[in-house]
């Protein structure tokens, strides 16, 4: 990932994440560093039968900011991972674009650990979210030297 203004890191992530599942759910994001990640995504195309929302698709949105920030916390060379995710639904939404801003709680060593408030355009809140994620040295790497 690349160094930079966070705008400028929030690009290179639309552009590299286009066949993930962040961009196949229509996720854009705006800013993107350790501190703060902040998106918007399409409710059309990621709601569940009842035509609101899906849960899943509030968690799978929060879970993609927070492991960013992580992720950019870390640093090259390491990765981040989910490890716990939990996530409240407040109400339904049943149309428009939601945004989703995480803000770190803890950026440690091994762990990062975020708040993701899913808002609707009128801005009242839609999810809140926490994610923790591990951090661990490159993969093919174990405790400091390679795998093999």
């Amino acid at each position: 990932m690349p160094d930079g203004p966070s705008e400028a890191v929030a690009a290179w992530v639309n552009e590299a994440g286009a066949a993930t599942l962040a961009g196949r759910m229509g996720m854009v994001f705006q800013e993107a560093g350790p501190e703060r990640v902040v998106a918007t995504m399409p409710v059309a195309g990621n709601t569940q039968l009842q035509r609101i929302l899906h849960g899943g698709a509030s968690a799978a949105f929060a879970e993609s900011l927070g492991s960013l920030g992580a992720a950019l916390h870390a640093g090259a060379g390491r990765i981040a991972v989910g490890v716990d995710l939990n996530a409240t639904h407040h109400r339904p939404v049943r149309s428009g674009t939601v945004t989703g801003v995480a803000t770190a709680l803890h950026l440690g060593d091994s762990s990062a650990s975020y708040e993701v408030v899913v808002t609707d355009e009128a801005g009242r809140r839609v999810c809140t979210a926490r994610l923790t994620c591990a951090l661990h040295g490159a993969r093919g790497r174990v405790r400091g030297r390679e795998r093999g």
